[in-house]
């Protein structure tokens, strides 16, 4: 059995790792999971209830951050996306550690508020959903301003693992309906550059499912997720600041 890539596209992480494997040729069998509905049988085993999951033989590997590592390393790509150079691997390491403290919980709430806490049965209060807004502007102005500045892209002028994360992370807001490239020339034109490199078709494809997440919510077509799955999601709901 070669590789295979579990994923749920509606996941931010999961499409980077798609989108990554997919523009570098990376042979894979993709194994879709809807975590909605997805029993945590249907995944490899021991493995928790969360994806992207990686499986190359008898090696079972969690995390985004990991998986796009080890998947640029076995397959030697192209240098730009994790530099060999000490120096530019470090101010990607940078990147992915004040992504993970300030963009990925920050980012996520929209969706929990907008359409999953809808779905069993909740409702984020107001004054969170406004407190998460004036979070996420301020993150904003943070990756304009301590990352991307005057370059191309948010680590250097070729674009890099850090550039895909963080893309992902934004198209889900805007998917949710808050454009956060409207009033940020710098930010859109940088989205149009990481775009660009990856190509407006693969982008299409990868992110077809998201885009359409206030249609399908509105029309009821999202899977009810499963009694036992209510705790856990009760539990990250709770977590909203």
């Amino acid at each position: 059995m070669g590789l295979e890539l579990y994923l749920d596209l509606l996941s931010q992480p999961c499409r980077a790792v798609y989108l990554f494997a997919k523009k570098n040729g990376i042979p894979f069998e993709l194994r879709p999971v809807e975590l909605l509905k997805a029993r945590p049988g249907f995944l490899p085993a021991g493995s928790p209830h969360v994806v992207p999951i990686l499986k190359d033989g008898d090696f079972v590997l969690h995390q985004s951050v990991a998986i796009l590592i080890y998947l640029s390393s076995k397959y030697q790509t192209a240098d730009h996306w994790y530099p060999a150079d000490l120096q530019a691997r470090a101010r990607i390491h940078e990147y992915l550690g004040w992504h993970a403290d300030f963009i990925r919980g920050t980012f996520g709430v929209c969706l929990w508020a907008q359409v999953l806490a809808p779905l069993i049965g909740v409702q984020v209060p107001e004054e969170k959903v406004k407190r998460n807004r004036a979070a996420v502007d301020q993150a904003l102005q943070q990756l304009e301003d301590q990352f991307l500045g005057d370059k191309a892209f948010l680590t250097g002028q070729r674009v890099t693992l850090a550039d895909l994360m963080a893309l992902e992370e934004l198209m889900q807001v805007v998917a949710l309906g808050y454009d956060v490239f409207e009033a940020r020339p710098r930010l859109a034109a940088w989205r149009g550059r990481v775009e660009a490199d990856l190509g407006a078709g693969l982008c299409r494809e990868a992110h077809g499912p998201i885009l359409n997440i206030l249609e399908q919510a509105a029309s009821k077509q999202l899977p009810q997720p499963p009694p036992e799955a209510h705790p856990r999601m009760l539990l990250r709901i709770s977590r909203i600041p």
